[in-house]
């Protein structure tokens, strides 16, 4: 398995242009959706199965419920980071692209499940949240039941096969030492943060042959320092995150990393499990055989952040995989944008596997 999406070595030319798909796709990405404002396109994407006949509703935190055949649910993210791409189709040589905030992260995945599922009749969700912290994803296994199946949409390239993403721990580190001469040799409460840091670091060190996918890594976030408001104290507050692999389970990690503390104390406010899935799971193979049929070489793949995946998979026990058209790493970036061949070839895949695992 590679852990990044390799170059598209295949062309979609061959692929007609999907005027339906790309509709939705364009008006989704013109339509705003960051963070917490995503009602507008929720709508949109209502309308969408609204116009096709199928049972739709927003729910109490702005899902897009269009529950179907259960057979496999279809989902992504409605949501996007900020960031404003002026939204535009290029002509290049290989094809339209469009741009736009949102374009591959995720309304490409989204639009391209939305068409599939009314094609094909599978159960839909779109769920807001997923960019800070997976609510509507976290809402969903809360009040539904498990599927047979589930499909997450996330940019995987139209040939790629996500099974796997590390998880995350992530927390705040709070210190206080007694003021004093900087000449005196005692560890402030800044010395302290910076000395637990670096024995977690060196607790998860890595050979650098080891893939980063099956590495604990170890970020701060942010970090404050300093004397306190009277003047009698040092301070020191630093968030951190580390990524856990499947080898680990958060506990685990969090153990690890509070066994190194001396002086202060981290509230661990994030746990969210790794999740890895057998390539031999049957979404796994309807995937395979309709991205072959669709003239691809199918791609496994192993994520190194986390996605709404993880908490499907951790409340929901049914095989699962991520997939969706782009580039990931247009993610986030403010040159995103889209290839619309490779987009048509990805809602090719997604009902030729929908339609094998509703036929089974």
């Amino acid at each position: 398995m590679s852990e990044t999406a390799d170059p598209d070595d295949g062309s979609a030319d061959d692929t007609a242009p999907d005027k339906q798909a790309r509709d939705l796709l364009v008006d989704l990405v013109e339509t705003p959706s960051v963070t917490g404002g995503e009602g507008e396109c929720a709508r949109r994407l209502a309308a969408f199965f609204e116009a096709h006949d199928r049972e739709v509703w927003l729910d109490e935190v702005g899902n897009v419920r269009a529950p179907a055949d259960d057979g496999v649910l279809l989902t992504s993210h409605v949501d996007t980071v900020p960031g404003d791409i002026p939204v535009r189709v290029e002509e290049t040589d290989d094809g339209a692209e469009l741009w736009g905030r949102g374009s591959v992260d995720a309304k490409g995945p989204l639009a391209a499940m939305a068409v599939a599922a009314v094609r094909t009749g599978a159960s839909f969700a779109g769920v807001v949240g997923e960019e800070v912290d997976s609510r509507g994803a976290r809402h969903l296994v809360a009040e539904r039941d498990a599927p047979a199946a589930v499909v997450n949409g996330e940019p995987s390239g139209w040939d790629g096969i996500t099974l796997g993403y590390r998880g995350l721990l992530a927390g705040t580190y709070v210190a206080t030492s007694e003021s004093g001469h900087s000449s005196r040799p005692e560890n402030n409460a800044i010395q302290d943060a910076m000395d637990w840091w670096d024995r977690v670091e060196e607790e998860f060190g890595h050979d650098e042959w080891v893939p980063v996918f099956e590495r604990v890594t170890c970020k701060p976030v942010d970090f404050e320092g300093g004397p306190s408001a009277d003047g009698l104290s040092v301070e020191a507050t630093m968030d951190v995150q580390l990524r856990v692999p499947p080898e680990y389970t958060t506990d685990e990690v969090r153990e690890l990393a509070d066994g190194h503390l001396t002086n202060g104390t981290v509230g661990w406010d994030d746990q969210v499990e790794p999740v890895m899935q057998t390539p031999r799971s049957p979404v796994a193979r309807a995937f395979r055989g309709a991205v072959r049929r669709a003239g691809g070489d199918p791609r496994l793949l192993r994520k190194t952040g986390t996605s709404d995946m993880n908490v499907f998979a951790g409340t929901w026990d049914c095989p699962m995989v991520t997939y969706g058209p782009g580039d990931s790493d247009l993610d986030h970036a403010p040159d995103e944008h889209l290839s619309l061949p490779e987009f048509d070839r990805a809602v090719a895949v997604l009902e030729g596997a929908a339609g094998r695992l509703l036929d089974d």
